[in-house]
């Protein structure tokens, strides 16, 4: 690069002193960069005579052009890079219910208020976002069940009411770390349900197993169009909390912005 700036200048004023003077270097320094050039292209790319002049080779010609749109696109990308604001990145992680009935909601909302912000969204069970705060592989997270961990905070959002959905067949239930799952087996121990049960990682998959008749679950009634539901009561509304580091402050406004969409935009009017 340097030398390239060397050969420009030189070009330029067609004097190893005078680009010297420029650029605050030692004439010999300038010698040695144009020697190097010329050593690296094997070829001469100035000639020099006695009397002063300096002129140029049809090396130095073509590398002009070349060297100067380098230099230029070099500068301009420098400028650039420099002032580029460093990307923010904020990991949001939430659980299955949380992710398919309210997140389309949030989601829009956050990239609009935080255009300068680069979202990474991941869906896992309610222990597993707890898991994942705790360890820093995630910066907010959305959970339906009653977690806590020291270092975190939880923040309730809105709430949710659990529905039955089917009659007969085998109760399709969550894995045991999922927020349904646990309500799940709280119900059947409750109700002393001694029926086979079919365990389901997924409440995409439950729900479309529900509308091909197949089985029954307690499942959120966001996710229960379609389908004839039995309200399970108020003992069964349970709350969606956000899940943040209690030490960072960086997602401080992407916290206070999540829970002022939550008081604004509740989509749960039906329940207190």
């Amino acid at each position: 690069m340097k030398n390239l700036e060397t050969f420009k200048a030189v070009y330029e004023t067609r004097s190893f002193s005078r680009a010297a003077a420029l650029l605050f270097i030692a004439q010999p320094t300038v010698s040695a960069q144009i020697k190097a050039l010329e050593a690296e292209f094997a070829t001469p790319l100035f000639i020099r005579n006695g009397r002063g002049a300096l002129g140029v080779t049809p090396a130095a010609e073509q590398l002009y052009g070349r060297a100067t749109a380098f230099l230029d696109d070099w500068a301009q990308l420098h400028a650039s890079l420099a002032s580029a604001a460093p990307v923010r990145r904020c990991r949001l992680i939430a659980s299955h219910t949380f992710a398919t009935a309210l997140l389309p909601s949030l989601l829009p909302r956050l990239v609009a208020q935080f255009p300068a912000v680069q979202f990474d969204v991941a869906m896992a069970n309610s222990q597993a976002v707890l898991r994942a705060l705790s360890a820093h592989d995630a910066d907010l997270g959305f959970i339906e069940k009653p977690l806590t961990t020291p270092g975190l905070t939880r923040t309730p959002l809105q709430r949710d009411q659990l529905v039955q959905v089917g009659t007969s067949g085998p109760w399709l239930v969550r894995e045991p770390s999922s927020g349904v799952g646990y309500y799940t087996r709280r119900y059947l121990a409750e109700q002393n349900h001694q029926e086979p049960q079919l365990q389901v990682a997924s409440n995409a998959i439950i729900v479309a197993l529900l509308h091909q008749g197949f089985g029954r679950a307690i499942i959120s009634q966001r996710a229960s169009a379609g389908l004839a539901t039995v309200d399970l009561g108020p003992r069964y509304r349970r709350q969606f909390f956000m899940l943040a580091r209690t030490a960072a402050e960086a997602e401080a406004d992407l916290s206070a912005a999540v829970t002022a969409w939550a008081q604004a935009d509740r989509s749960d009017p039906d329940l207190p």
